[in-house]
């Protein structure tokens, strides 16, 4: 049976299934080049594609994110010369869409590696050297006629691939960035304006509707340029916005997996105050980059294993959908077995809560906890809540959470409707319900549970 397509829930800032069933990004991303994808170029091995997608949805994991094309080499350009569709690719697309489907799995997919298309220019087939139609990347977004060969990928994608469910949603451009548009970030919004209108138009010709949009940026450049702000979290041609959340030294190269977390649920709450109009928001990309590409090291796996479910579940608790997408940042490029056993621990989690009806606010900081030592991070609306509780100390001598402390803790959370509660207790390392509460929201709103807390907890606020 065909998936059924992902859209905006009406008036809540999640997704749902064109047939109103609650969806929620669980994944990372991937690339076509990367070891565990490496059979599907000319078929050299699908049945073990299908192996690996398999073990992706057994673990929790609803979608990928893709590109279409991966330049860090030169045998995986979709288009060579520009224009000009790869048979070999397409017929790869081809087969990744069909085996999603058969498994459940959906993609968020993205045209431009933009990363290796500016570092390896000189090979790409859009260069003007080479018989493209561009002289520079940095007139990526300005070029008229890089602009009509852009348009002309997406078509190709729609057309081909475009009326599957498979397709979650576009990323139209992977990490705008102002050098791609002569370093003005204020041709941000024309340039999505006219390529979004482009790809919607077609897709309802084609398909009648279409699949959601967003453009990402790589989250520092915020701070660089605020003036993007308005492009990627409040563009009226978009549907969700996305940031790439690589913070330096908590999250780019972290000695400890508290900081990381406590970043990771700052950083969604200023997404979160960007955005007006209840659109959905995730990380569509995280890790510890400069750790690994520029010191040329991946992260001890224990330590990953836990900065990666820390990372998660401070993301979801903030009022994020899911729990990011990571980019893997090891050698090789591919999650580790504990990260997928905590994507399965947050997909367990995720029916404790009616998504569809969530009108979330984040609570970081207007929530509390009686101890100064745990990190606490809370979204929710008058009937929802939920929370993850994180002890800040003691550390390892190697920067994880040390598990002997355990005890109770009082957790209070505003802006409830009065009446009963439910509060669901929820173990994140092994993916299990821990126990429940009962508790009673009185006339200041506010519902007070004392909680035993280990080195961390989540919680799920719901109506009895």
């Amino acid at each position: 049976m065909p998936l059924p397509w992902i859209q905006r829930a009406p008036g809540a800032p999640y997704f749902v299934t064109e047939d109103g069933a609650p969806w929620t990004p669980i994944g990372q991303n991937d690339a076509i080049a990367w070891p565990e994808f490496t059979g599907l170029f000319r078929r050299r091995d699908l049945p073990a594609i299908e192996r690996h997608l398999r073990h992706l949805a057994d673990h929790g994991v609803t979608v990928l994110r893709l590109m279409m094309e991966y330049a860090q080499g030169r045998h995986r350009y979709i288009e060579r010369p520009a224009g000009q569709f790869v048979p070999a690719m397409v017929t790869l697309w081809d087969d990744l869409f069909r085996l999603c489907e058969s498994v459940g799995l959906r993609v968020l997919l993205t045209p431009f590696d933009t990363f290796f298309t500016w570092v390896h220019w000189r090979h790409h087939p859009y260069n003007r050297a080479n018989g493209g139609p561009c002289e520079h990347p940095g007139v990526f977004l300005t070029c008229p006629d890089t602009r009509e060969v852009i348009k002309a990928r997406l078509a190709f994608a729609t057309e081909r691939w475009g009326g599957s469910g498979v397709l979650f949603a576009w990323d139209l451009w992977n990490e705008i960035h102002p050098a791609h548009a002569g370093g003005d970030p204020a041709l941000f919004a024309p340039f999505i304006a006219d390529v979004s209108a482009h790809l919607r138009a077609l897709e309802t010709r084609l398909h009648g509707r279409s699949h959601p949009q967003c453009v990402s940026i790589f989250g520092p450049e915020l701070i660089t340029h605020p003036a993007a702000v308005d492009s990627i979290f409040r563009h009226p041609a978009l549907d969700f916005a996305s940031s790439h959340f690589y913070e330096h030294g908590t999250i780019d190269d972290p000695r400890d997996t508290v900081a990381a977390a406590i970043s990771f649920g700052r950083l969604t709450r200023e997404a979160l105050s960007h955005i007006t109009d209840q659109r959905p928001f995730f990380d569509s990309e995280h890790g510890p980059i400069h750790k690994f590409k520029d010191k040329h090291r991946s992260l001890p796996e224990a330590f990953d294993d836990e900065y990666f479910r820390h990372i998660s579940w401070a993301h979801l608790a903030s009022g994020g959908a899911g729990g990011g997408m990571r980019w893997p940042n090891r050698n090789p490029h591919q999650l580790t077995p504990g990260m997928r056993r905590a994507q399965r621990a947050m997909s367990d989690f995720l029916p404790l809560v009616a998504w569809g009806r969530f009108h979330r606010r984040n609570l970081n900081e207007e929530a509390e906890v009686d101890d100064p030592e745990v990190a606490l991070f809370a979204c929710g609306d008058a009937d929802q809540a939920v929370g993850w509780l994180l002890r800040r100390a003691p550390l390892r001598a190697d920067g994880r959470v040390d598990d002997s402390r355990a005890g109770p803790v009082t957790l209070r959370i505003p802006g409830l409707a009065l009446g009963p509660r439910r509060v669901t207790l929820w173990d994140t390392r092994v993916g299990r319900e821990a126990g429940r509460l009962d508790a009673t929201v009185e006339g200041n709103g506010w519902l007070s549970v004392t909680l035993p807390l280990g080195p961390d907890l989540a919680v799920a606020v719901t109506q009895p």
